[in-house]
Order: C-alpha cells, then sequence, then structure tokens
C-alpha cells in the first residue's frame, strides 16, 4: 500500500510581483508545471494546485500531494522540482493523511 506525502511551495519573496519576473522565471515555472504533470500522468503525483492572489504575498502557497511508496520517494520527487532546484521557490515536507475523498 502507497503512503501520502506532501509538499508545501512558496514563491521567493522576489517574484511576488509580475513585473519582477523575467524570461528566465517564466520558463522556469512551465518546466515546473510539465514536471509535476509528468508526474501526474506517471500516477505519482495526486494532486497539485495553488493559491491565487495578485501580487502574490507570504501567505500564498503551492501544495503537491504525491503517492509514494516511500518518504524516500517522495522527497526525491520535491527536491528534483525544478522550481525548487531553481530557487524560483522553496518547498516543505510533510507526511500526509489522505481523510475524506469525493467518489
Amino acid at each position: 500500500m502507497n503512503n501520502y506525502y506532501c509538499y508545501i511551495l512558496k514563491l521567493n519573496p522576489s517574484f511576488y510581483r509580475n513585473e519582477d519576473w523575467t524570461e528566465k522565471e517564466t520558463e522556469l515555472v512551465g518546466v515546473h508545471f510539465n514536471y509535476l504533470k509528468d508526474l501526474t500522468n506517471k500516477g505519482n503525483v495526486f494532486l497539485a494546485g495553488r493559491t491565487v492572489n495578485e501580487p502574490m504575498t507570504d501567505k500564498d502557497l503551492g501544495i503537491v500531494i504525491i503517492e509514494a511508496e516511500s518518504e524516500d520517494e517522495a522527497r526525491g520527487y520535491m527536491e528534483n522540482d525544478p522550481a525548487i532546484i531553481g530557487n524560483l521557490m522553496t518547498a516543505e515536507f510533510f507526511e500526509f493523511s489522505l481523510a475524506l475523498l469525493r467518489k
């Protein structure tokens, strides 16, 4: 039986305002999205999304819920997230208990 884990993403504060983004950050968020999309298609990402505010603040976040056989496997997905590697976002890892799921 697989376990659930999640990581909470926070945007680097220097990118809260859209006008502070360059082509590099825009490209990186696309690579991040495609990374999560690939993991979703493979069945590893259960859910991914973010809060939507403009401009973003320190209260805004993204969340990725992962289904994995082990904590090491799930941490590996987080640590290889291009947004983390590229310092666009930071992440905090948690074990996650899925209590209710809509049918």
